[in-house]
């Protein structure tokens, strides 16, 4: 994995303050990461986020998202910060804006069979994969891709840091949700719409009244007791 230099003007040296300080200007995403891997000679930056890990029910989905250099995006933020409303106008904002995007989908049948971290990354480099054209740096949220050769670098919280990141966590929370809303009318019974596959007590008393669908985790507790 690639390193940055350390700088007096890198961002990471923030990260501590922004993490702790909602008055931080990074306490909202910016573009100091992506400007900060640009002055490294790298043009081409993807932000990479997932959606779904936690559910019991549905796919892994994640998002790769490419920016211009000064992307006009001020109502994206980290998508667990945001309403379904101003989600879904982020996420039309960000296809107006973003220079490249793409999608990574890895089913609850595949988590089960190699683990929802493993999933995850599987998703990840599909998204990766399936942009137009193969990015220079990614920049990711959380722990670094493994089986990657693009150099990357891991943001913990990154989708409250960097603005490319906190995209990809809006289109991949949008396209997630409307997964999810898809599968309620397949099995409405379960109220997928409503909770999109997360074990909230209607989604665990659903469960244990019906027995798990096609799409629960076999391999995620309660259901893997049944």
């Amino acid at each position: 994995m690639s390193k940055l230099n350390s700088k007096p003007d890198d961002p990471q040296d923030r990260a501590g303050l922004a993490a702790g300080d909602p008055n931080s200007k990074l306490a909202t995403p910016s573009i100091e990461y992506e400007e900060s891997v640009r002055r490294q000679g790298y043009r081409l930056i993807a932000g990479v986020d997932e959606a779904g890990r936690g559910p019991l029910a549905g796919p892994v989905v994640a998002a790769a998202v490419v920016l211009p250099a000064n992307p006009d995006l001020p109502t994206v933020n980290d998508s667990k910060k945001l309403t379904p409303k101003q989600r879904g106008l982020a996420y039309q904002k960000i296809l107006e804006v973003a220079s490249d995007w793409a999608i990574g989908v890895v089913n609850e049948g595949r988590i089960d069979r190699i683990n929802i971290l493993q999933a995850t990354y599987e998703a990840m480099r599909e998204a990766i994969v399936n942009l137009k054209t193969s990015p220079e740096f990614i920049l990711v949220d959380g722990r670094a891709i493994p089986g990657l050769t693009i150099p990357q670098r891991p943001l913990v919280d990154g989708d409250r840091l960097s603005l490319s990141i906190a995209a990809a966590s809006v289109i991949a929370k949008v396209i997630r949700d409307q997964i999810m809303m898809d599968y309620d009318r397949e099995y409405p019974e379960y109220g997928f719409a409503r909770h999109k596959g997360y074990g909230t007590k209607a989604h665990r008393e659903a469960i244990a009244k019906l027995g798990p669908c096609k799409i629960h985790r076999r391999s995620f507790a309660p259901i893997r007791e049944i």
